[in-house]
């Protein structure tokens, strides 16, 4: 198994080269895939790095609307993405035109509408309830749904970019949780979508107690897209990156990590004497894990799964982008 896995690497990297490549692995991928990388880190993150380097082609260990975005700053580079299947299904919730109702797909969860809009609604039916409304999209969402938006956000700067807009009512897809977040320190009102990472979403306030009992002595570090309750009870809320420079910084020792445990083999090798636990030890994404080694080598190949999004997309969903970035 070793043998096998030197052997895929050292090909992989062989072929990287050949065609002038760059990996890109988001935190969340498995280990092995975060070893070969030229960089790891947030979605837009990588995008905007990629967009930066002289290479032909992005290999983009992420999921689709990842790829996507890549595609969107960088249309002259090839993108592919290794597993054509790896999707994000809270991207997948809200749709422009039409609704495949994809949280049903998730029995057990707290999906009934909190919010006013249901997935029965479409970002089209939205926007004509409040015309005069700025949509706000997470990056975390298509091409398409961008494109349709104003302006869009990440998890670390969406109170920012609400309160950069100068209509008192705005419009945020599709994360409840990341809008209840950003509600919490607006002023604004902020009409919502009733969508969520399935990973992040589990975590319940009993969660919290549990982990508080287990590890007295750790911090508390979780993600915007998990519940309000659990956001309020956190010692520090933000993103894959920002956990990263706050363990760093911070004195602390132990942390609970409140995110997809893929973050954790980060955080163990740029703070080696500090010690991460799981918030709950399956936070895991199916997707973020379906990469491998085998098929990034596949990928390159075969030069296979051409993530391309077309100039009528592309021009409109940069704009929403590019609004964002010149936010200070």
């Amino acid at each position: 198994m070793i043998k096998d896995s030197t052997r895929l690497k050292e090909e992989i990297l062989r072929l990287k080269n050949e065609k002038n490549a760059i990996i890109l692995s988001h935190n969340y991928q498995r280990e092995e895939i975060q070893d070969i990388a030229d960089f790891i880190g947030d979605s837009l993150e990588l995008s905007r790095t990629a967009a930066t380097k002289d290479c032909d082609v992005i290999v983009f260990c992420g999921v689709h609307f990842m790829a996507e975005s890549a595609s969107i700053l960088s249309p002259e580079k090839t993108v592919l993405l290794p597993e054509i299947d790896a999707t994000c299904p809270m991207a997948d919730m809200i749709e422009v035109r039409s609704s495949r109702k994809v949280w049903k797909t998730f029995p057990g969860y707290d999906v009934q509408p909190t919010f006013i809009f249901p997935h029965e609604f479409t970002l089209k039916d939205i926007k004509a309830q409040y015309p005069d409304a700025p949509v706000v999209s997470y990056v975390n969402t298509t091409a398409d749904v961008k494109a349709e938006s104003y302006i869009c956000c990440t998890s670390a700067n969406v109170v920012k970019v609400i309160e950069s807009l100068q209509s008192d009512t705005v419009i945020c897809v599709p994360d409840r949780n990341l809008s209840q977040w950003a509600q919490k320190h607006s002023n604004k009102k902020i009409i919502t979508w009733d969508g969520f990472c399935h990973v992040h979403d589990r975590i319940t306030i009993q969660d919290v107690s549990k982990a508080r009992k287990l590890y007295p002595n750790a911090l508390l570090m979780a993600h915007p897209e998990c519940r309000i309750e659990v956001l309020e009870a956190a010692d520090h809320v933000t993103s894959t990156s920002g956990m990263l420079r706050f363990a760093k910084a911070s004195s602390a020792k132990e942390f609970i990590v409140g995110t997809e445990t893929g973050l954790i083999y980060r955080l163990k090798k740029e703070n080696p004497e500090k010690i991460f636990y799981p918030l709950r030890k399956d936070m895991v994404c199916p997707n973020m894990k379906k990469t491998t080694l085998k098929s990034v080598l596949n990928s390159l190949q075969k030069m296979e799964h051409l993530i391309k999004v077309t100039e009528n997309i592309r021009v409109p969903a940069k704009k929403a982008l590019d609004r964002m970035l010149e936010i200070k």
